[in-house]
């Protein structure tokens, strides 16, 4: 395949989507990289979108093999967060001048409809930030409430397209209901996002490529494509992580093939790389997600060990991002950050 061709193409299929995703050549990879990096530029501008994360319980009902959260990892010191201190703590980061509020959590049924919905809501009466909620699978009837109480964005990622490595991942979930969910969010008028996991066991370029596809199938508003990071006290413990090349040709793919989707440059790339964040910032995303929990939780929430800058106080945050994503040319924005498609949509 040529490559130039490819990368002046509309559309790409599995075929060339593989095809780029296996480039090794430098200076082939720089090209790929290059032209994602215009396309961000024309689709979303220079700005780039803070979401600040709030991960209010670690409690999980659920088994996936690599999540450090896993219900049977008894090593872990669990918590929830008092949902007056969820509220404070929104009301903090909206203070900081960060207008999304990402409300994430294990699958913990203790947090009811009811008090999500509360929760919701009282952050909604005094801030202007948009809520993304991050629980997992809920029950329909759930989304409904909390659409109602004031939440804008959902986001449950499908981390691999391939069913039957979801199955394996999954003790009990497949992957047709994660799908399922994410359909009916996006009917009753959220804001959704989902994405996968790079460097799963037994995952091949193909499945990638497929991960890609369905982003685009499911017309996301947000899409995440970040490392699998192996967890201690996890049935993956011993795997290996991805390289970051891989990491970021699959952001770079997916920012040419969504166009006006929002992606972020991840915690976790940031956590298997150190430059992470700029590097993903200059293969296409446009997105940060610091995590803002407050202390003595944010150090408990441990999908994965030694996440990028765990121990640092979390009010410092905005400033040490700003310094960053200032140095390559760009700019925090001042927006909610809503989806790119709102405008052509309306």
């Amino acid at each position: 395949m040529n490559l130039d061709e490819l990368l002046n193409k509309e559309d790409l299929n599995r075929e060339e989507i593989v095809f780029l995703l296996g480039l090794n050549d430098i200076t082939d990879q720089q090209k790929l990289f290059k032209k994602a990096d215009y396309i961000r530029s024309i689709y979303c501008g220079n700005e780039v979108h803070l979401r600040g994360i709030i991960d209010f319980s670690n409690y999980c009902g659920e088994n996936c093999l690599y999540c450090g959260l896993r219900k049977e990892n008894i090593s872990l010191s669990r918590f929830r967060m008092p949902a007056e201190e969820i509220i404070a703590t929104a009301h903090i980061i909206s203070n900081l001048g960060i207008h999304t509020i990402v409300l994430q959590s294990g699958e913990d049924s203790y947090y009811d409809t009811d008090l999500i919905a509360y929760i919701i809501y009282q952050i909604k009466q005094n801030t202007g930030a948009a809520i993304t909620l991050s629980l997992g699978e809920r029950e329909f009837d759930e989304y409904r409430e909390w659409k109602i109480a004031g939440a804008d964005r959902y986001l449950m990622k499908h981390e691999t397209a391939n069913p039957n490595l979801y199955s394996i991942l999954h003790t009990k979930q497949k992957l047709e209901d994660r799908l399922s969910h994410l359909r009916f969010l996006k009917s009753i008028g959220y804001q959704i996002g989902s994405g996968n996991m790079i460097g799963l066991p037994f995952q091949t370029l193909e499945d990638i490529a497929d991960d890609i596809l369905l982003c685009k199938g499911l017309d996301l508003d947000m899409a995440a494509f970040g490392p699998f990071l192996p967890s201690p006290d996890t049935p993956l413990h011993n795997k290996q992580p991805e390289s970051v090349d891989l990491i970021l040709k699959t952001m770079a793919v997916a920012r040419i093939l969504l166009k006006n989707v929002h992606i972020p440059a991840t915690t976790a790339l940031a956590t298997l790389d150190d430059d992470g964040r700029i590097k993903g910032l200059n293969v296409g995303a446009n997105v940060v997600m610091p995590d803002l929990t407050p202390n003595p939780y944010r150090g408990q929430y441990q999908i994965y060990p030694d996440r990028k800058c765990i121990s640092d106080d979390p009010m410092n945050c905005k400033g040490c991002l700003q310094l960053q994503i200032e140095s390559i040319g760009r700019s925090i924005a001042n927006s909610r950050g809503d989806s790119l498609k709102m405008n052509h949509s309306e």
